[in-house]
């Protein structure tokens, strides 16, 4: 997992509509990234709309948004345009920037244990520099959070 000070490792995903999307092309924005565990979940709506609702605060700051998960484009676009989230939501059907960023870890559900996705976030700045990393955090939280050390609003 990038640490906080952190290049954050660059790597290339297709996005709700197959089209490639890679981190660095945003350099120059602050970007964040936020891990969800499932398209169109009570949860992950909270996280995802509370990043919506918060874009237009963002832009004046220069930044982007970016929800990623291991859901299917298909998934996703159906949950995007549902929502009318106005960012790319990214696919990672083999998990394999989500566990290379740890949040692909074992889950415990009704006695279940299972693999899935840590709800998480990071904040990078416009060098791709991580400035804000949140592994296992509430919806609410990480929307104030990761908005709050983009913008630089300690509210």
């Amino acid at each position: 997992m990038p640490a906080i000070g952190e290049l954050a490792p660059d790597f290339e995903l297709l996005n709700q509509n197959g089209k490639s999307v890679k981190l660095s092309d945003y350099r120059g924005k602050k970007v964040i990234l936020f891990a969800f565990p499932r398209a169109d979940t009570p949860g992950c709506t909270t996280q995802a709309c509370g990043f919506r609702d918060s874009l237009p605060r963002l832009e004046l700051d220069n930044t982007v948004v970016l929800g990623i998960s291991n859901d299917p484009p298909g998934d996703l676009l159906k949950w995007k345009q549902k929502e009318k989230l106005p960012y790319d939501l990214l696919s990672d059907p083999e998990h394999k920037v989500l566990e290379s960023w740890g949040v692909w870890v074992e889950k415990t559900n009704y006695g279940k244990t299972y693999m899935g996705t840590a709800r998480s976030h990071w904040v990078m700045d416009e060098a791709g520099r991580v400035i804000d990393a949140r592994i296992n955090v509430k919806p609410e939280d990480s929307v104030r959070l990761a908005v709050a050390a983009a913008t630089g609003d300690a509210s």
